[in-house]
């Protein structure tokens, strides 16, 4: 398994597909932003923890299609899935790879990016730690929609509209944690919601994950 990861690490930093990709869309995002509703920093400081998240939210969409492609197409998902390793667990280190290369980096980037939008320094750190509790669940729901559509041509639309709706009460969680928490207010039950959003979908997922690749590999 740590052989896979490292694996999986090297192509993706040397593909510079999820990585690069991923941070340069949540940078752009955010940078224009304040051309689209205005430089006012009472506005920008509203709507910045929502903005942010779902710069996030669209930056791991972006490369969920290359976390089993690749694989699919030079064979080594076969090989994968008949190898004597449980493919759940396969799956949920696909899901790692992708959370280091394409979540990590916004989460290390998602302060800066909030001064830019006039964040409240205290959302800074509430920022990020909503993020780090709420992209490990984006990273294995993409990875079962990968498996879903890991057999048709260009199903990278139809695997967006198929995660979409389950990403949706990570967002909106993730975006009032940080609301609450740049205005003050008490956010420990968003939190809690948060985290077990987060750990029920790392303990459940890569089951229903190995499922339909099995499925979609006969």
């Amino acid at each position: 398994m740590i052989a896979l990861l490292r694996r999986d690490l090297a192509l993706a930093l040397r593909a510079g597909g999820g990585f690069g990709l991923g941070l340069a869309f949540f940078l752009i995002l955010t940078v224009l932003v304040p051309f689209g509703v205005g430089p006012e920093p009472q506005l920008l400081s509203r709507i910045a923890p929502g903005i942010l998240w779902l710069g996030a939210l669209l930056s791991c969409l972006l490369s969920l299609d290359r976390i089993l492609a690749l694989d699919r197409e030079d064979g080594t998902l076969d090989l994968l899935a008949t190898a004597p390793v449980p493919l759940e667990g396969v799956l949920a280190v696909k899901a790692l790879a992708h959370w280091i290369t394409t979540a990590l980096p916004l989460v290390v980037a998602a302060p800066l990016l909030g001064l830019l939008l006039s964040l409240p320094p205290p959302g800074h750190v509430w920022l990020v730690v909503s993020l780090l509790l709420g992209t490990p669940a984006l990273s294995v729901i993409g990875t079962f929609g990968a498996a879903l559509t890991v057999g048709i041509r260009r199903g990278g639309l139809l695997l967006s509209l198929l995660v979409l709706p389950l990403y949706v009460p990570t967002l909106i969680f993730g975006a009032e944690v940080a609301r609450r928490g740049a205005e003050g207010i008490p956010a420990a039950t968003p939190l809690a919601l948060l985290a077990g959003i987060s750990l029920g979908v790392v303990a459940l997922m890569p089951f229903a994950s190995a499922l339909v690749l099995r499925v979609n590999l006969r």
